[in-house]
C-alpha cells in the first residue's frame, strides 16, 4: 500500500476511502455544510500527486478544472498510487504590525436605548449586550478579517485564510473568465462559504454568537469585491475594464460605486439584518482595497506628494496629494505570490522568505523555522538581487555559464530555473512600468515626492534595498519608504468605525484620475526596460 500525503503528514492508503476520510484521520479541517453529499461545493482540495489513483469526477465536481476535487467525492481506487493533497484553507502569515491612523470613533451601527440602530434610524435588533462587526479584505490570494467590538473600537482578533477560489484561476482575468462561463456563481458560493467558516472559527475562539455581529465592511479589487456581492464581472474583463457599478455611476444611475446590502441577502451567517457595505472602487481594476489603503495613510488630509504601491497579484499605484490624484493597475500576475514559478509559494510555513550571501555562502530564512518547501515573494526578490549583485545572474536574467538553474536548497531540491526568472521578469516589469508611467504623467518634480507607502503582506516582508536594486520599486531622491502592513484591512476597519471617514472616501475616490497604462505610447518600451533586473532610471520618470 502507498501512503496519502498532506503537507508533512502521511497515512497508509485504503481502497474506497475518500480524501475527506483521510483528512479526518489526519485531523485536517475541511469546510462542509452538506453532510458530505457533494452539494455544498465547499470541501475543495488540490491534488498535487496521484490524481489517476482516484475515482472519476462526479457530476457535482464538473465545475472544478484540472487537479481540483471535492474531498467527499474523491475516492481512492488504486491504493498503490502515492496521493498528495492540499486543502484550500492554508494559513498565511498574519501581519501583526502596520500603520495605525488616529480618527474619531463614530460607528454607523450603535446602541440607542434598548435597540441596535443602523444609520440613526434603522432598527436592526434589540440590544443583547454586545455589538460586533467585521472588516474583511478579499485578496486574490489571501482573505483577512478583523473581528471588532463596535462599542469601543477594539479589535478582538484577526484571522486569514487562502482564497478558496483558486480552482478558478490564479489571477483576476482567469477568475473573470471562469465566472462568466457555464459555472457562474460557483466563485461567489465558495467565497461566502469560506467567510462563513472563518466567522465560525472566530466566534468559537472568542466565545461569541454569530447573531451578535451586526455589520460588515468588505474591500477588495474590483473583481473580488463584485464576485463577492454577486455582480456580473463580465465588463471588468473587457475594455474599458470597468465594474458594473462604475458604469452605472457614470450614467447617473448610482451616486457611488459603493454597495449596500444585508447579511441575509448575501448568505453570510451572522445577524440576518446586519448591513454589509462594499467600499467604493477607484476605477477599472483599481478597487476598494486601494480606497481603504488611502484612508489608512490619511490621503484625504495629505498636502505633500506621496506614492502608494499596493503590491499583489494585481498591483495598484496611486500618486499625488489630496488635491490631485492619479492611479493605475498593473496586472503583475501570481509569479511573486505562488504561481508560474516552479517552487514559488505564498507566505506559509515552509516558505523561504529571505536569502543572503555571507562569505560566498548562501543563507536562507524559512517561515516557521521548518524545512524549506518553496519560496515566497520576499525570498524571490532577495534571491534575484543577491544573484545579480554577486555576478551569478546578469541584468537580463541569464545565469553565469548559461546555466539553466540555480540551486537554492540542494537537500530539498529547490531551485530557480531560467524559465522561472523569465516569469519573474515579466511580473516585475508590470510593477515597475506602472510606477514609472504614473509618476511621469503626474505634473510634479521627482524631488517633490516625500514618501512611498508600500501596502500588503508581501510588501511588508520585502527587503526594500533589494527591491530597488532589481527595479521592483522606484528609488526616488529624498523619498522615505514606509511599509504600512495590511493597509486595506486597516482602512476597512476605519470605515466600520467612522461614518465621517467612510463618506469622505466615497467623495475622494470620485476625484481620482485613472491612467490606462496600455494606451501609453511608449508602454512597450517601459515594459521591455522593466524586464531587466536593474534600478528604474529616474530619467524615464521625469514629468511630461
Amino acid at each position: 500500500m502507498s501512503p496519502i500525503f498532506f503537507e508533512k503528514f502521511q497515512i497508509e492508503s485504503e481502497k474506497n476511502k475518500s480524501i475527506f476520510d483521510y483528512a479526518d484521520f489526519l485531523n485536517v479541517r475541511v469546510p462542509t455544510s452538506c453532510g458530505r453529499t457533494g452539494e455544498c461545493h465547499e470541501c475543495i482540495v488540490e491534488l498535487i500527486e496521484g490524481f489517476e489513483g482516484l475515482s472519476e469526477k462526479t457530476e457535482s465536481e464538473k465545475f472544478l478544472k484540472e487537479n481540483y476535487r471535492l474531498a467527499c467525492q474523491a475516492i481512492v481506487k488504486d491504493p498503490n498510487k502515492n496521493i498528495r493533497f492540499n486543502v484550500l484553507r492554508r494559513q498565511p502569515k498574519i501581519l501583526d504590525k502596520g500603520l495605525k491612523r488616529d480618527f474619531e470613533f463614530d460607528p454607523i451601527t450603535v446602541k440607542k436605548g434598548d435597540s441596535i440602530i443602523y444609520n440613526e434610524s434603522e432598527k436592526i435588533d434589540d440590544f443583547k449586550g454586545y455589538i460586533f462587526g467585521l472588516s474583511i479584505d478579499i485578496g486574490t490570494t489571501t482573505i483577512v478579517m478583523n473581528l471588532v467590538n463596535m462599542q469601543d473600537g477594539n479589535i478582538l482578533g484577526t484571522s486569514s485564510f487562502e482564497n478558496p477560489q483558486r480552482f478558478g484561476g490564479s489571477d483576476v482575468m482567469n477568475r473573470i473568465s471562469y465566472e462568466t462561463g457555464k459555472f457562474k456563481g460557483e466563485l461567489q458560493s465558495v467565497l461566502i462559504s469560506g467567510i462563513n467558516f472563518e466567522i465560525g472559527e472566530l466566534c468559537k475562539e472568542f466565545n461569541i454568537r454569530r447573531r451578535w455581529i451586526y455589520e460588515i465592511v468588505i474591500v477588495g479589487n474590483s473583481t473580488m469585491r463584485d464576485i463577492c456581492f454577486g455582480f456580473d464581472v463580465f465588463s471588468i474583463g473587457q475594455k474599458p475594464y470597468k465594474s458594473f457599478t462604475e458604469l452605472e455611476t457614470e450614467k447617473g444611475k448610482r451616486d457611488s460605486t459603493a454597495i449596500y446590502t444585508t447579511a441575509k441577502e448575501l448568505g453570510i451567517r451572522i445577524n440576518p439584518n446586519a448591513n454589509v457595505y462594499g467600499a467604493p472602487l477607484i476605477g477599472s481594476h483599481v478597487g476598494s482595497d486601494v480606497t481603504a489603503d488611502l484612508l489608512t495613510i490619511s490621503m484625504d488630509n495629505e498636502e505633500k506628494n506621496v506614492i502608494l504601491v499596493d503590491i499583489g497579484t494585481n498591483t495598484e499605484i496611486v500618486v499625488g496629494n489630496k488635491n490631485k490624484l492619479m492611479a493605475a493597475s498593473c496586472p503583475a500576475g501570481p509569479a511573486f505570490e505562488g504561481g508560474e514559478v516552479t517552487y514559488a509559494m505564498p507566505g506559509y510555513d515552509g516558505a523561504i522568505e529571505a536569502f543572503v550571501f555571507d562569505n560566498d555562502q548562501s543563507k536562507i530564512k524559512i517561515i516557521g523555522n521548518s524545512k524549506p518547501e518553496g519560496i515566497c515573494g520576499s525570498g524571490l526578490i532577495d534571491i534575484l538581487s543577491e544573484l545579480k549583485s554577486n555576478g551569478i545572474m546578469n541584468e537580463l536574467g541569464v545565469f553565469e555559464k548559461n546555466a539553466q538553474e540555480y540551486v537554492i536548497s540542494k537537500d530539498e531540491g529547490i531551485s530557480l530555473s531560467r524559465a522561472d526568472v523569465s516569469a519573474l521578469a515579466q511580473a516585475k516589469a508590470a510593477n515597475s512600468c506602472g510606477q514609472a508611467i504614473v509618476i511621469r504623467k503626474y505634473p510634479a518634480d521627482l524631488n517633490s515626492f516625500s514618501k512611498i507607502y508600500l501596502s500588503g503582506g508581501f510588501a511588508n516582508y520585502i527587503d526594500v534595498e533589494n527591491a530597488k536594486k532589481i527595479g521592483f520599486i522606484v528609488d526616488l531622491p529624498n523619498t522615505e519608504v514606509i511599509k504600512i502592513g495590511n493597509g486595506s484591512l486597516e482602512g476597512a476597519t476605519i470605515m466600520l468605525l467612522s461614518k465621517k471617514l467612510r463618506i469622505s472616501m466615497e467623495n475622494l475616490v470620485k476625484t481620482i484620475e485613472h491612467v490606462e497604462l496600455e494606451t501609453t505610447d511608449d508602454f512597450f518600451n517601459f515594459f521591455v526596460e522593466g524586464c531587466q533586473f536593474k534600478p528604474i532610471e529616474n530619467e524615464l520618470m521625469e514629468s511630461e
